[in-house]
């Protein structure tokens, strides 16, 4: 194998050799991939909080229609890990109760804050 003028590597036939081309383009290419699958993560991460809202939000309503209180149903009713950035609201009077609740959404990029995720339940008071 012979070195042309510019130090490019060339095969007998005199054709200049692409040797790790595929790997520097995979390379320049990685960042993109991470930045895709990141994206998604942190996706599926605002859908689940606001299921998980969903969910403390008709476990508080039900609970405050037994006239046991809001918060701490709505608390238990979500993953433990989104335990702690969740809040219950309560309101209405007669014969209906309505609870908001509001669930913070994690981030995978530290610094970046995606605000809270909030539903709203309501149900009849039971007498």
């Amino acid at each position: 194998m012979a070195r042309g003028r510019r130090g490019v590597a060339r095969d007998r036939q005199g054709v200049a050799r692409d040797r790790g081309q595929v790997a520097i383009e995979y390379l320049g290419f990685l960042p993109v991939l991470l930045i895709v699958a990141m994206a998604a993560v942190q996706l599926g991460l605002i859908a689940y909080t606001a299921q998980q809202a969903g969910t403390a939000a008709r476990a508080g309503a039900r609970s405050a229609s037994l006239d046991r209180g809001a918060q701490d149903a709505c608390a238990a009713a979500v993953s433990s890990w989104l335990a702690g950035g969740t809040s219950c609201g309560t309101s209405g009077g007669g014969d209906e109760v309505t609870v908001t609740a509001r669930v913070d959404i994690p981030s995978i990029v530290p610094g970046w804050d995606f605000g809270s995720a909030g539903r709203s339940a309501t149900m009849p008071v039971d007498h």
